[in-house]
């Protein structure tokens, strides 16, 4: 191991609450640990590093299937803070339970594709290719109903039938990416009496879309670029690439901005493409 590995072991150990001494104990540390680093998974995604609330309860290892694993403490917590509006917790980066502080959920939406009027502007979206016929079922039974639980929203759809299930979900998720849906609590409905409730994010958090209106998109890349690189010392392109999902341009174009601001070093590497970008506290001249 070089002395550049070394110094990120150590890093992340600390950022990733990995240390026995430094694991979260209860929802208020929880709390504390998501609004510190900005934006975490809620649990471990297998190829991109990247914090999350399992490991910094149970530390570096796989999530359990054994429901008194201590890990699984964290499913209590984030049920019960759902809908108090002490977190956003959603499907966003890569589609996967993300945990973002309220002071970074304007950056995110920014990113979104949220232009106009809320209840209006998904109609364009939707004659455009960009959202799926269940994304719009879904969110206009929201808007016309109010907050429902998944069993009934099925209903209200008329998607019960198992051949339906994928689609339902990749439906959910699309709109939870796109700050137009996220789950406000958990109802006793269906075969394991637990259902999330869904809401329509503008009624939820009806000061989110107006926060948003100032934050460029370039802007907010390089704000939650720079968060991304506080949490993990270093990566490369391809990394960053991996958990947000944006198109190479605009990768790049972020990591320039962040080394011209002196936020990060590019390290080249032995090949092509895998050009480390690192703290400079970290890097060899750090």
């Amino acid at each position: 191991m070089d002395e550049l590995e070394k110094k990120l072991e150590i890093y992340r150990r600390e950022t990733f609450r990995l240390a026995q001494e430094r694991r979260l104990k209860d929802e208020e540390e929880a709390v504390a640990f998501v609004r510190e680093r900005g934006f975490i998974f809620f649990w471990p995604i297998k190829g991109v590093l990247f914090p999350s609330l399992w490991a910094a309860v149970a530390g570096n290892r796989p999530v359990a299937d054994a429901h008194d694993d201590p890990g699984h403490i964290t499913w209590g917590w984030k049920d019960n803070l759902l809908g108090k509006r002490r977190w956003y917790y959603a499907k966003i980066l890569r589609g996967k339970a993300t945990i973002i502080d309220l002071e970074m959920a304007p950056v995110f939406y920014a990113l979104s594709e949220n232009y106009g009027e809320p209840e209006v502007d998904y109609l364009q979206l939707y004659e455009d290719g960009l959202l799926s016929q269940p994304a719009r079922l879904i969110y206009e039974t929201l808007l016309r109903e109010g907050a429902m639980d998944t069993v009934h929203l099925r209903q209200a759809i008329h998607m019960t039938r198992r051949s339906s299930d994928s689609a339902f979900a990749r439906g959910l998720t699309e709109l939870q990416r796109e700050f137009r849906i996220l789950p406000v609590g958990i109802a006793k409905a269906g075969g394991w009496n637990y259902s999330f409730i869904y809401e329509a994010v503008h009624r939820h958090f009806p000061q989110l879309p107006e926060q948003a209106r100032g934050i460029g998109r370039g802007e907010a890349r390089q704000i939650l670029a720079r968060r991304y690189f506080e949490a993990v010392g270093a990566a490369t392109e391809g990394e960053m690439r991996k958990l947000f999902q944006w198109k190479p341009v605009d990768v790049r174009r972020t990591l320039e901005r962040l080394q011209e601001a002196g936020c990060i070093v590019a390290l080249p590497g032995d090949t092509a493409g895998q050009t480390r970008y690192v703290l400079p506290q970290l890097s060899s001249g750090g």
